[in-house]
């Protein structure tokens, strides 16, 4: 028995299929993503080689997303990951707003994990630019 073909109205869509459908992702933004991974992945390389332990990737909430968190001691770091052209373009992309959401989902995550609360804090900035030595800022965003 042949399966017959649902058919829409010329330049609709189906509700159903619109609504489960996934969205499309051009491949600029793919191509993005994929820089991001690769610079998150260097930047917790280095932040390894100073000593610090990983404790989480690339989480996202309601209030934010923080790149990487990492323990050295009794100081835990939100890091927020940036790459440019250059360490200065990196550093200049880091604003206010975003340094405020990075406080907001960082004290939400220490909320849910109270074995850190005691911790010292800091929320830190990786900066990488191409074909040079990512660099460590500490408290970079707690001044904001």
């Amino acid at each position: 028995m042949p399966i017959a073909k649902a058919t829409a109205p010329k330049g609709k869509r189906d509700d159903a299929v619109a609504r489960f459908a996934a969205p499309a992702t051009a491949p600029s933004r793919r191509r993005a993503e994929r820089r991001g991974r690769i610079a998150e992945f260097f930047a917790a390389a280095l932040l390894v080689a100073k000593g610090y332990r990983i404790l989480a990737r690339r989480l996202r909430g309601p209030y934010g997303e923080i790149d990487l968190i990492a323990a050295r001691g009794r100081r835990i770091a939100f890091v927020e990951v940036k790459q440019r052209r250059s360490v200065e373009e990196a550093a200049a992309a880091v604003s206010a707003t975003q340094a405020g959401r990075l406080a907001d989902a960082a004290e939400r995550w220490l909320w849910r994990n109270p074995r850190y609360r005691e911790y010292d804090v800091g929320l830190d900035a990786v900066l990488l630019g191409p074909r040079m030595w990512p660099r460590h800022v500490e408290n970079a965003l707690n001044s904001w």
